[in-house]
């Protein structure tokens, strides 16, 4: 097995972006969903809701500040992008403590299980992708440790999915049926809730090992 795919999301419900190496840390890919859209209230505003924000692309500057379609986040530019997907309230706020991944910080999916699922596997919006894989094994990981060169991960359970899948990432269609097949066939759950135990760096096509989780 290896690594085939690395996705950082630096602005929550965006669009990502695919990286050719990261570092990773206790709080995940270093730059991850460290912006989000705010709304009335403060509450926060994601695509399950604004499907629209999914057509805006988050990126890290060269000065490790997050960017909207190329832009810097706090440009006014980016702040009329941000009402324009999510409503006249909506505002981008900074913030990197834990709560701001919905589950945990690292999501990992396999291309076998994508396969069998047999759509755009970027509607799960997975950090790391791991090729190589037969089928569904991934579904039996959970309890285990993934060491890909000097980062080990634990695989904690397999992630339930929300509404967000149904939503292409490039045209924004929604087709639930795909919810409603993950639902069917898998149980509602596909790819994995992880979190780090070891940080370090990783690459593309770095060889990744399944291990038994310590005792």
């Amino acid at each position: 097995m290896h690594v085939a795919e690395i996705w950082r999301y630096p602005v929550k419900s965006m669009a990502g972006e695919r990286l050719e190496r990261a570092q990773i840390g206790t709080d995940g890919i270093r730059g991850d969903r460290v912006v989000h859209v705010s709304g009335a209230g403060g509450r926060v505003v994601t695509s399950r809701t604004h499907p629209r924000l999914l057509g805006l692309r988050g990126a890290l500057g060269a000065d490790g500040e997050p960017l909207v379609d190329g832009r810097p986040w706090t440009a006014p530019e980016s702040a009329a992008l941000v009402r324009e997907a999510a409503g006249p309230a909506a505002h981008l706020v900074r913030y990197d403590g834990p709560e701001r991944f919905d589950v945990l910080p690292l999501l990992v999916g396999t291309d076998g299980a994508f396969a069998e699922l047999g759509v755009d596997h970027r509607r799960l919006r997975p950090n790391i992708v791991v090729a190589g894989v037969d089928g569904l094994a991934e579904r039996e990981w959970p309890g285990r440790r993934l060491r890909i060169s000097q980062v080990v991960i634990g695989v904690a359970k397999l992630r339930s999915r929300c509404v967000m899948t149904t939503y292409d990432p490039d045209t924004q269609v929604q087709d639930l049926s795909v919810l409603r097949r993950i639902a069917s066939d898998f149980g509602g759950r596909m790819a994995l809730d992880c979190e780090v135990l070891r940080g370090g760096w990783i690459a593309l096509g770095d060889p990744v090992e399944l291990e038994e989780s310590a005792a």
